[in-house]
């Protein structure tokens, strides 16, 4: 019981260990702390996202971390969801209304220096990532007289990625034309086929 007297005392005096507020003693009935234990050396909780891009030869000196930095976050355009909303009233476009209200709550589109994030599901547990080097070409499709629209995008492997109603398409496309041509791995291009 002297243990957990004194380790009580401990974190109780330690003002970085005062934000726990789990006793010490139901851890460990054995628990043994010296009270001259330094606590200004624990470390800080703080987690960062750092990627690091692999050397292209190994004779080459290793690269800096790269931040990653997001250009678009957001989901499916809303006017998608309004206009098939107004249109959800005939009986014939309810499955596409329905279709929509999907895509406005449970899909996310991500786009970053790095890659490409496609996040779905209910609970958004449904995630695709790809990263630019694999892109083989980007298709877009305008929406409602070109306030949204749809990208398609063509990896190599042959699969094809169909980004319905994103917002700023046009301007998505062409970064991610522009990331792939960075990358090396298409041809450099006008921009985005399509209409």
């Amino acid at each position: 019981m002297a243990s957990t007297t004194s380790a009580t005392s401990i974190l109780s005096t330690s003002p970085s260990l005062s934000r726990h507020k789990t006793p010490l003693h139901l851890f460990s009935s054995s628990l043994q702390l010296n009270p001259s234990f330094p606590t200004s050396n624990l470390p800080k909780l703080i987690t960062k996202l750092h990627v690091t891009s692999p050397a292209n030869n190994s004779t080459a000196a290793p690269t800096k971390p790269t931040e990653e930095t997001i250009f678009f976050d957001g989901g499916a355009h809303y006017g998608d969801l309004v206009a098939n909303l107004v249109l959800g009233f005939t009986l014939l476009w309810l499955p596409l209304t329905l279709a929509a209200v999907f895509r406005a709550f449970f899909l996310r589109y991500r786009f970053t220096n790095l890659r490409v994030t496609v996040i779905s599901g209910l609970s958004g547990d449904d995630r695709s990532d790809f990263s630019y080097k694999v892109i083989k070409d980007v298709q877009v499709v305008p929406r409602f007289i070109g306030e949204w629209g749809d990208i398609i995008i063509t990896l190599k492997d042959g699969t094809k990625v169909d980004l319905r109603s994103v917002p700023k398409f046009r301007e998505i496309a062409k970064y991610c034309l522009s990331m792939a041509q960075e990358s090396g791995a298409v041809s450099t291009e006008n921009g985005p086929k399509g209409f």
